[in-house]
């Protein structure tokens, strides 16, 4: 079944929707994170989280989550975290700074090769 809401992991045009779902320390973190650049370590550390949260990557065409779609599945995944708020956060932080080091090896590879 195909669903154009699906793709093959977190889509940032659902961080918006995602603001409402839980405290004040959420929102924040959803508004500081929903204006950044697709490319911005803070939004590719939010996408990593949600990953995580998600199941993401184990998710496939023929899956229940699939088929509800990325929108319904994060917002049920956030709605359901047994996680607080402050922990979601540190989830974040953590999550931004695997992305600053992925970049930074990265780059150094990169200017090494060339």
């Amino acid at each position: 079944m195909y669903n154009p809401d699906t793709e093959l992991l977190f889509p940032t045009r659902v961080i918006p929707t995602l603001k409402d779902l839980r405290g004040q320390e959420w929102r924040t973190l959803i508004e500081s994170v929903q204006n950044a650049p697709a490319d911005h370590p803070e939004t590719l550390g939010f996408v990593l989280m949600m990953v995580r949260i998600c199941g993401c990557v184990s998710c496939n065409a023929d899956s229940f989550r699939a088929m509800r779609g990325c929108s319904q599945c994060s917002r049920q995944m956030v709605r359901r975290s047994r996680a607080n708020d402050a922990e979601l956060k540190d989830q974040y932080q953590d999550a931004c700074r695997e992305m600053e080091k992925f970049i930074e090896r990265n780059l150094l590879e990169s200017r090494s090769i060339g």
